[in-house]
This record gives structure tokens, sequence and C-alpha cells, in this order.
């Protein structure tokens, strides 16, 4: 289902690309308009607005969304809140829509938060797409993110294999982010549908904080001396966790960590064998396929669907979800996922000057075309 998905959205933009690149051609639908291509201007301007933006999952994603910005010749910024906040992220997103950008690239840090901003934002002419979380009730154009169902399914399978089928878990999570809730969620039903003999004995909030983990880990590790395997729905929570695992196993993390997403410092220690895998989504294409959608919202005249949303005043482009796929790490392939080797490998001198804004100019690196560096 995943690859049809991203299979058939590559074929519509396979066409899209054939048929609007001839220049003088008109939509059947079309009247008198005149299709110039899929190609936009350095003075539109895209934005990717994140919340902890510092957190190294997003950097890849805003790599992908600058290398579609400028093979569409547009202007890619990152900016987020630095916190894990909604008022303050609310606040960041605001700040870009007084700027009047042609489309914002949000990961809403809860649902609800972020209703009436992105309502507002589609009022005022600019085009929306979410990614990582989402805020359905939003009205948004597009929604990207990897299949979290299945993410919460493939740890609850690794920990209940890892385990024999029997013993204790433990959850972490960060309530209201829509998929840190699904990733967890779903965890726990499947652990007990699929391995009745694993007891679930704690779900601990720690919103993303390395230190609320390790002490949630290590106080339920005092009541339940047998805990087996911890499972979280992001990276920062997980050094916390594996570090209060090293220390309860004398040096060596007999406690299985599982958790979603990667940074530097995870990798290492997955490498080291203190964490056991990470279910990582592939942020390259999460960027690049929202920045694509992103683009089409914000210039719908370019295509003409038959779902008579023209017709009825709306904005053609409604696509309520994409999976962008994922991986899972282990210590067989977690040297393909440090970030500062994929910058060098794109030809940037840094990760901090990978994350500068895209200007809508392509440069070719490595013989493929990708951003400006």
């Amino acid at each position: 289902m995943r690859v049809t998905r991203i299979i058939s959205m590559l074929f519509i933009i396979a066409l899209t690309s054939v048929f609007f690149g001839c220049g003088g051609g008109q939509g059947h639908f079309a009247g008198e308009r005149v299709f110039v291509g899929l190609h936009g201007s350095p003075t539109d301007h895209f934005y990717q607005v994140n919340f902890v933006s510092g957190v190294e999952y997003w950097f890849p994603v805003f790599q992908g969304f600058k290398q579609a910005g400028n093979l569409l010749g547009v202007s890619t910024f990152y900016m987020g809140a630095i916190e894990y906040d909604a008022s303050r992220q609310v606040d960041v997103f605001n700040q870009v829509l007084a700027r009047n950008p042609r489309g914002i690239f949000v990961a809403p840090i809860t649902a609800e938060a972020f209703v009436e901003p992105i309502q507002r934002a589609i009022a005022q002419g600019v085009a929306v797409v979410t990614f990582a979380p989402d805020s359905p009730d939003s009205g948004r154009h597009a929604y990207i993110t990897s299949d979290n169902v299945q993410e919460g399914q493939t740890a609850a399978r690794l920990i209940g294999q890892a385990l024999g089928g029997q013993g204790k878990a433990m959850t972490l999570r960060n309530p209201g982010a829509t998929n840190h809730d699904i990733r967890i969620d779903t965890f726990i039903a499947t652990i007990r549908a699929e391995f009745p003999g694993i007891e679930l004995v704690a779900d601990i909030p720690t919103n993303q904080d390395p230190t609320v983990a390790y002490n949630a880990v290590m106080t339920v590790a005092q009541m339940h001396p047998d805990l087996g395997a911890v499972w979280m729905p992001e990276a920062s929570s997980a050094i916390g966790a594996a570090q209060a695992a090293i220390e309860l196993g004398g040096g060596t993390a007999e406690i299985l960590i599982v958790h979603a997403d990667v940074n530097e410092q995870v990798l290492d220690m997955i490498i080291r064998g203190d964490i056991y895998a990470a279910i990582n989504p592939d942020q390259g294409m999460q960027g690049f396929f929202g920045m694509l959608m992103l683009f089409m919202a914000a210039n719908p005249d370019l295509i003409e669907p038959m779902n008579g949303r023209r017709a009825q005043g709306l904005n053609p482009v409604n696509i309520p979800f994409v999976d962008n796929g994922l991986t899972i790490v282990t210590r067989e392939n977690a040297q393909f996922f440090f970030l500062d080797e994929y910058a060098r490998y794109l030809g940037y001198a840094n990760v901090a000057a990978m994350m500068q804004p895209g200007r809508g100019i392509p440069t070719h690196v490595r013989g493929m075309v990708t951003s400006q560096r």
C-alpha cells in the first residue's frame, strides 16, 4: 500500500511535468489559461516550521524540502520554536504568516493548537501542508508522514520476539503529538493482542526530555527489577532511557531500548549495543514530497483534477495522507544515518551549511541535482 501511494504520486508528478512543460498547452477544462510548467521564482518563499527546532530529526526533512524547492526555483527557509511548547510554536507560525509566504510546511506540536492558525493562513491565501504530527481538522491541503501504525506494530514485534513473548515492558510518550500517540497506542494494542505473556507496567509522559525519561526508567525498574524493554516515539527520550538501562545493568544495557527517529548520539549507542534498535521515518522523502505538494497547493491553477473542488471555491489539492516510508536501524546499518556524513556527501562543509536557506538555484553534486550549497 505504501509503495502504491508513492508510485502513484511519482506517476502524477511525472505526467504533470510532461504535460505542463509543453509551454503553450491548454488543459481540457482550462479555457484560455496558459500553463508555464512546474517552476516558480526565488521571490516565492516557502517555510518549514517545527517545534524543538534543534532536534536533528528535522534537518534531513529540511534538506529534502530544500532540494525540491531548488528544483522548482523557489526559496526555502527553516524556522521553529526551540521549546516543546505549543504556544511558542504558534507564535513562530504567526511570525512566518506575517511575512506573507506562498506556503508553510508545518509539524504541529498538537492538532488542536493549530486548527485556527492553519485555517487563518489558508483564508489569507497561504498554502499549508502538515508533516510528522497532523492537525486533521484544520483544513490543511495535504499531510505526509510515515505509517505510524506500522511503526508501533514493528516496535511491538521487535520487542515481543526479542523477549520470547514473556516479560515486562513500559512505554514513554509525548501526549498531544498525533504521530507519537499513534506509535505508542498501536504498540500497546499490538503487544496485548499478539504477546499476551508480556505485561505493560507503565506508560509515562516525557515530552522529549532525556532527564525525565532517565528518571522514569529508573523508577519503574526499581518497582519491576525484571523490566525487559522500553518503547518510546522519538530519539531524545531514548538517550535518557538508555543511560538508565546502562546504569541498571552495571555498565551493560540489559533492558531493550527501542525508539523512533535517530540522531548522532543514539546512533553511537546503537552501534555500541546500548540501544537495541530505532525505527526511522525517511525524512528526506518527507521533506521532498512535502515541498512538491505544498508547491501544487500554492499554485492550484497548475492542476485540473476531476474532483469538483474548484467549482465549490476550494483548492483542488486535497491529499489526506502520504506515507514517506521507514527503516529499521540496527548495528548493521546505523553508519548510513550520520547527519554530518550526509551533509558532506551532498557537498556541504557541515550540517550548519546544509541548514542555510535554499535560494531556488539547483547545483550538481555527485552526479545528481541537489540543493544550492
